[in-house]
């Protein structure tokens, strides 16, 4: 008899980080702060770790004074670190700031940070078509980016919902081709779904759109959890949940006929990407900013609201901009809270991290590398991945966890599972010997 468990009693997946990442900021607390991000950065530089810097620009700037107050945080981290350690990647999120800020404060990060040159790095920068125009590219070129993420517009200048807006393809394509025409290495465009003026066939008209213009990676999320950088700025009003699904369903029907691969988390990559490559090669990681080729860095967030991720300490800036503003003018760090991921389940972290970077899980070497017997200590799992077998949404045997093409859809509900699990007690794989007489 067929089980009873269906695909549609996943939570599916939003495109933003949850209980399916390494990540839940909602375990962030007051109880870490600042001194110990400045212990982290002491072990980072003694360490001479590459680094991974994220900085968020915001939608709006009332107070005019942000860039001051970026550039004062840059000097207080940047001098607790070694003057040596390469900047891997560089992500300039949220609203670019215009040229007359962006080149200042491009100049204070090289001045303090090390970035490589000759193209050496992975720089990125988050744009707004109806903002930027050729001549701006060249310039965001000749500051070192070489990678561009471009947001679908959703809203007007006055904040009001604007279909014209969002069906003109002219303001997309012309950023494409400049991103190409300049040598960017990738383009990716974000597109959210669920608006309440959006209808399902509204939407597969601009995604058909955004397909011919053959970016190299396309990123669906549901605006009633959408990523920060578009928090704030869109509609509250959400369509309901019968084209919201089939929107979602156009999305990975139209993506992956049309080539593309999903790789999770919204994401979907061209087979030459390197984040599918990084996937394939079992090298892909995942952290507080998502998907990531740069898990080898000591990831460190400047702006509000920005996450710092260094070995087990994850900290978290004020998101509240006069908070963030007297901190730094007084000479302390930004820091608002934070927690230290070994208090966490360091097999839960794993399981669920190489299961969604890998698309599979080598059972034996969970168990190798804990010590435990793994179908033991997710017993009370262990019958619903059964049940996600028989459903043909996984390939499941005592040595390995697939996740099939049925499945691909729901991996990020898949790995939440394992975070969620109410675990056994562990058992010494020396305890038990697992049954290999069928899964």
């Amino acid at each position: 008899m067929r089980s009873p468990i269906h695909p549609t009693r996943f939570r599916q997946d939003q495109g933003v980080l949850d209980l399916a990442c390494q990540m839940d900021t909602r375990r962030f607390h007051a109880g870490v702060g600042s001194l110990d991000l400045l212990r982290a950065l002491r072990d980072s530089r003694q360490r001479q770790r590459p680094l991974a810097l994220n900085l968020h620009w915001p939608a709006s700037d009332p107070e005019g004074d942000y860039l001051h107050s970026v550039t004062q945080e840059i000097q207080l981290i940047g001098c607790q670190l070694g003057a040596r350690q390469p900047v891997d990647h560089f992500h300039l999120r949220g609203t670019p700031p215009a040229l007359a800020q962006l080149q200042p404060l491009m100049a204070h990060l090289r001045g303090r940070f090390n970035f490589l040159d000759r193209d050496r790095g992975d720089y990125c920068i988050d744009l707004d078509p109806w903002h930027i125009d050729w001549a701006t590219m060249g310039s965001l070129r000749d500051q070192g980016f070489n990678h561009a993420s471009i947001g679908v517009p959703d809203t007007g200048s006055d904040g009001s919902s604007s279909q014209a807006r969002y069906q003109d393809p002219a303001p997309i394509e012309s950023l494409v081709d400049a991103a190409r025409t300049f040598g960017f290495r990738s383009v990716s465009i974000d597109l959210g779904y669920g608006h309440a003026w959006q209808t399902p066939a509204s939407f597969e008209l601009k995604l058909a759109s955004l397909i011919t213009l053959e970016p190299d990676r396309l990123h669906l999320f549901d605006y009633a959890q959408a990523p920060a950088r578009y928090q704030g700025r869109s509609s509250q009003a959400f369509s309901g949940a019968a084209d919201k699904n089939a929107m979602r369903r156009c999305g990975f029907e139209s993506l992956t006929a049309a080539g593309y691969h999903y790789i999770g988390l919204g994401q979907f990559v061209r087979a030459d990407d390197d984040l599918k490559q990084a996937q394939e090669r079992g090298r892909l990681s995942r952290n507080c900013e998502g998907f990531t080729l740069h898990g080898h860095c000591d990831h460190i967030g400047l702006g509000l609201g920005a996450i710092s991720q260094i070995d087990a300490l994850c900290t978290r800036n004020t998101q509240d901009a006069r908070q963030y503003r007297e901190q730094l003018a007084s000479g302390q760090l930004a820091t608002h809270s934070g927690w230290f991921r070994q208090t966490a389940d360091p097999v839960r972290l794993h399981v669920a991290e190489r299961l969604a970077c890998d698309l599979e899980l080598d059972i034996p070497a969970v168990e190798r590398r804990y010590g435990l017997v793994f179908r033991r200590y997710f017993a009370s799992l262990w019958p619903l991945l059964v049940a996600l077998h028989r459903d043909g949404l996984i390939e499941l045997s005592p040595s390995f966890i697939w996740l099939l093409p049925a499945g691909l859809p729901h991996v990020d509900g898949i790995c939440a599972l394992f975070e969620r699990a109410v675990l056994a007690t562990p058992v010494s794989a020396n305890d038990e010997v697992i049954d290999h007489d069928g899964v």
